[in-house]
C-alpha cells in the first residue's frame, strides 16, 4: 500500500512538472504555428499515441483548423466545426474515447482513404480556457500500447487547459498582425489604384485588385450612364476587354444601384433577381455574388461593384465591409477619371466631328493666328498643315482674299457672325466658290477666345452632291459621285432589310383628311428616318405610309444586323415619345409594326433612261415585308427572321414566336420577337413570362395541347396583355379537335400576306 501511495505521488509530481513545463515551453514561442507543433509533440509523446492533432475554432468560417499534424502529412486541415469526432467534442464540450473508430458513426473515414492511414482508436478532448470557454479540440490517434484510459483523458485535458491561455493570446496577436497586414495592404492598394486617371486603366486596376482582395473568380465595376439610364463597364476582371451595358434597374446590379443596399447572395440561381442569360451566353457558372453600391462624396450612387464566385465558399460580412471600404476610397478617383474620360471623349468627339465635316473649319486665337484647320479645309485650299497653322490672319488672307481679313476684324469688334454667300477664295492658282461663315468664339464665361471660319465649298461637284443628297442617302450619293457608272449596275450584297408600316392607317386618313394626313406622315417620317440614319441605315423608299430601309447597303459596317435591330428599337421608343405628345394635344396615337430580315439581295439602278430608281429586290426583301405583316397576327411590334437572329452580336431580350411558311414560299422560317423596348409597365415579369411562353411553345410543338394551354395561361397570369398567348390557346383548341398529320412539325402555313 505504501508503495502504491509513493508511486501515485511520483506520478502526480511528474504531471505537475509536466504541466509547468508545458506552460513554460509554450510561452517561449511567438507564432501559433510553432506553439501548435510543440503542443502536438508533447501531448502525443506523453499520451503515447501514434499521431496527434490540435484543432482550433475559426469563428468567422465556422471551421476547426489545424496547422500541423504529425505523421507523414504536414498541412492545414479544415473541417466544419460540428462534423466528425473533433466536431462532436467541440460542440458538446465532452471528452470521448473511441476504441474502434470504424464502428463509430461520427468518424469521418475520408481522411484515412486519402492518406492510407488506418485509424483504430481515438482520444479527443475539448480545449478549454480557465473560464471554461471551448476554443478547440485535441485529438490523439492509435495508442501505441493498450487502450486510451481515463487517466490519459485527464492528462490531455490538463495539458491543453494549461496551454489554452497562451494559445488564445497568441491567436489574438496573430489576428491583429493579419489585420494590420491587411490594412497596410489595403492602403497600398488604394494608393496604387487612385493614382490612375485614365478611366479604362482605372477600371482595370480596380477590378484586378477587387478580385484578388476577395479571392474571387470575376469582378466587374459598373458606372451609371445618366443619359441612357444604363450601367456600363469598359472592362470586367475575368471577362477580357469588352463593354457591357445593361438597364440600371435590372438584375442584381440594377437592384443594388436603385436601392443603395449591399446584396450578398451565396447561391445565385436561387435568387429570382438573378438573370442567368449572361451565363448561358458565355458558358460561365455564377455561384455566389457580392454587389455593393459605389457612392461619391455627395452621397450619390454612381455605380456598383460586383464580385462573383469567392473561392472556398460564400462571401462573408468581412468581405462586404472590405469591398464597401474599397469602393468608398476609389469613388473619388472614379469620378475624376470619368470626368477626365468625358472631357477626352468630348475632345475626341469635337476633333472627330471637325475632321469628318465636309466643310472647311479654321480657328483663330485672340492674337489673330491660325490655331487649327481641319482636313476638309486643307483639301479645299489644296494646302498642307504647315502652310496654314500658326500663320497670321493678315498674312494668310491677303491680296485676293483681303476682304476676309476685313470681315474677321469686324466680327471680332462686333461679336456678330458674318455670312458671305457664293464668295470666291484664291489659294495660289486654286479658286474655290464657297459660302463663308465667320463666327466669334466665346467661352462659357463669355470670354473672347478668337474666331472660327467655316468654308462651304459649292463648286460644281459640291452642288451636284448637295442636290443628290436631297433625294437619296448621302453615303450612296458619295459613292455615285466617286465611282460614277461603277455603282449603277446590279450588285448582290448581304444586307438587313427593314420594313415598317402604320397600323389602321386608312382609318386615320379618313379622320384627318388630306392635309392632316400629309402633316402626320411628314412628322412621322422625319422621326423614323432619323432613327434609321443614326444607325447608318439607308432609306430606300416610302411606300404610302410604309418605310423600306436597308443596313449594309451601299456601305457594310460588319454589324449591320445589330444596327437594324437597334434602329427598330429606337423607332418604337421614338414613336412612344411622339404618341405621348399627341395624346397631350388630344390627338390619336399612332401604332406600327416592323419586320427585319437578313439575306443576299440585289441592289442597283432600275428603270428607264429617263427615270431611274436605286432600289433593292429579291426574296430577302419580300420576307422582311411578310414579317412586318405578321406583326398583326402575333400582336407584336418588332419581328425578325432566323437569318437576322443568328447573326446578331449584341444581347437582346428576344423570344421565338413561331416557325412559319409565308405566302409564296415553301420553306419554313423561324420568327422571333424583339422585346427590348418594353418597360416593366408595358411587359411585367418579362423574363419569367418569356421563359413560361417558350415552355408552352415547346409543348405545343410536341402536340401536348393541354399542357401547352396551361403554360400559355400561366404566361398570361404574369402578363395579361401578352395576346400572342391567347392566339396559341385558340390554335391549341383547334388542333385538339382537328389534329395535324403525323408529319406535322409545328410549322404554321400562312395563307395571307
Amino acid at each position: 500500500m505504501k508503495k502504491d501511495n509513493h508511486l501515485d505521488k511520483e506520478i502526480r509530481l511528474y504531471q505537475a512538472e509536466l504541466l509547468l513545463n508545458v506552460a513554460q515551453t509554450m510561452a517561449t514561442y511567438e507564432t501559433l504555428d510553432e506553439m501548435l507543433a510543440v503542443l502536438v509533440e508533447i501531448t502525443t509523446r506523453e499520451i503515447k499515441a501514434d499521431r496527434g492533432t490540435i484543432f482550433l475554432n475559426d469563428p468567422e468560417t465556422g471551421e476547426l483548423y489545424s496547422r500541423i499534424a504529425q505523421g507523414n502529412f504536414q498541412r492545414e486541415i479544415r473541417i466544419i466545426n460540428n462534423s466528425g469526432i473533433a466536431g462532436h467534442v467541440f460542440t458538446t464540450g465532452e471528452s470521448i474515447i473511441v476504441h474502434d473508430a470504424y464502428a463509430d458513426e461520427r468518424f469521418n473515414r475520408s481522411v484515412d482513404e486519402k492518406t492510407g492511414y488506418n485509424t483504430k482508436s481515438i482520444l479527443c478532448v475539448p480545449i478549454r480556457t480557465m473560464k471554461g470557454e471551448v476554443i478547440g479540440a485535441a485529438q490523439m490517434l492509435n495508442k501505441k500500447r493498450g487502450r486510451f484510459t481515463r487517466e490519459d483523458m485527464g492528462l490531455l485535458q490538463s495539458m491543453t487547459t494549461q496551454a489554452a491561455i497562451t494559445l488564445q493570446s497568441i491567436g489574438i496577436v496573430e489576428k491583429m498582425r493579419k489585420f494590420r497586414a491587411k490594412e497596410m495592404e489595403f492602403f497600398d492598394l488604394v494608393s496604387n489604384v487612385t493614382a490612375e486617371i485614365d478611366l479604362g486603366s482605372l477600371l482595370a486596376k480596380v477590378m484586378s485588385e477587387a478580385t484578388r482582395m476577395l479571392n474571387a473568380e470575376r469582378s466587374t465595376l459598373f458606372l451609371n450612364d445618366e443619359k441612357r439610364n444604363e450601367l456600363f463597364s469598359k472592362v470586367g476582371e475575368g471577362l477580357g476587354a469588352m463593354e457591357i451595358r445593361l438597364p440600371n434597374h435590372l438584375g442584381i446590379a440594377g437592384a443594388v444601384f436603385q436601392s443603395g443596399e449591399t446584396i450578398n447572395i451565396p447561391y445565385a440561381y436561387a435568387d429570382l433577381r438573378f438573370n442567368p442569360a449572361f451565363d448561358r451566353k458565355t458558358g460561365f457558372f455564377t455561384r455566389s455574388i457580392l454587389c455593393v453600391p459605389v457612392v461619391n462624396k455627395s452621397g450619390k450612387i454612381i455605380g456598383v461593384t460586383q464580385v462573383l464566385n469567392k473561392r472556398g465558399g460564400p462571401f462573408s460580412r468581412e468581405d462586404e465591409s472590405r469591398l464597401r471600404a474599397f469602393t468608398a476610397q476609389v469613388s473619388i478617383a472614379l469620378e475624376n477619371a470619368k470626368l477626365f474620360d468625358d472631357i477626352q471623349n468630348m475632345k475626341n468627339y469635337n476633333e472627330g466631328m471637325l475632321e469628318s465635316m465636309s466643310n472647311g473649319v479654321i480657328t483663330l486665337n485672340e492674337e489673330g493666328r491660325i490655331v487649327t484647320c481641319n482636313a476638309a479645309g486643307l483639301r479645299i485650299m489644296q494646302l498642307e498643315a504647315q502652310d496654314v497653322l500658326d500663320r497670321s490672319v493678315a498674312d494668310f488672307f491677303s491680296k485676293g482674299n483681303a476682304w476676309m481679313h476685313e470681315k474677321i476684324i469686324r466680327v471680332e469688334e462686333t461679336r456678330n457672325p458674318d455670312l458671305t454667300m457664293d464668295a470666291e477664295l484664291c489659294f495660289g492658282t486654286n479658286k474655290v466658290a464657297a459660302n463663308v461663315t465667320i463666327m466669334p468664339l466665346t467661352s462659357v464665361e463669355k470670354r473672347k477666345l478668337g474666331v472660327m471660319i467655316i468654308i462651304d465649298d459649292i463648286s460644281a461637284e459640291k452642288r451636284v452632291k448637295s442636290t443628290m443628297s436631297r433625294y437619296m442617302d448621302p453615303g450612296l450619293a458619295d459613292q455615285l459621285l466617286d465611282r460614277g457608272e461603277d455603282i449603277l449596275g446590279g450588285k448582290s450584297t448581304r444586307a438587313t432589310i427593314l420594313f415598317s408600316d402604320i397600323r389602321q392607317f386608312t382609318t386615320l386618313t379618313e379622320e384627318l383628311g388630306a392635309q392632316g394626313t400629309v402633316s402626320l406622315l411628314n412628322e412621322y417620317f422625319t422621326i423614323m428616318v432619323e432613327c434609321i440614319q443614326r444607325e447608318g441605315g439607308m432609306l430606300d423608299k416610302f411606300i404610302g405610309d410604309a418605310i423600306m430601309a436597308a443596313f449594309g447597303i451601299p456601305i457594310s459596317h460588319g454589324d449591320d444586323e445589330d444596327r437594324a435591330v437597334r434602329a427598330a428599337i429606337a423607332m418604337i421608343d421614338a414613336l412612344e415619345n411622339w404618341n405621348r405628345e399627341r395624346l397631350s394635344q388630344g390627338k390619336q396615337p399612332v401604332k406600327m409594326g416592323l419586320g427585319l430580315n437578313t439575306d443576299v439581295i440585289v441592289s442597283g439602278n432600275i428603270g428607264s433612261p429617263k427615270r431611274m430608281d436605286y432600289t433593292l429586290i429579291g426574296d430577302g426583301v419580300n420576307l422582311a415585308s411578310r414579317l412586318e405583316s405578321l406583326c398583326k397576327r402575333y400582336h407584336a411590334q418588332i419581328l425578325i427572321s432566323e437569318n437576322t437572329y443568328k447573326r446578331l452580336r449584341g444581347t437582346y431580350r428576344i423570344r421565338q414566336v413561331d416557325s412559319v411558311v409565308v405566302k409564296g414560299k415553301t420553306e419554313p422560317v423561324a420568327v422571333y420577337e424583339v422585346l427590348d423596348y418594353h418597360t416593366p409597365e408595358t411587359f411585367p415579369n418579362l423574363m419569367d413570362a418569356v421563359s413560361q411562353f417558350q415552355d408552352g411553345l415547346r409543348k405545343y410543338r410536341q402536340r401536348h395541347w393541354d399542357r401547352a394551354i396551361m403554360s400559355f395561361r400561366k404566361t398570361l397570369e404574369l402578363n395579361p396583355t401578352d395576346d400572342i398567348c391567347r392566339m396559341y390557346i385558340e390554335r391549341c383548341e383547334l388542333l385538339k379537335v382537328n389534329p395535324p398529320v403525323d408529319a406535322w412539325d409545328g410549322v404554321w402555313i400562312m395563307d395571307s400576306k
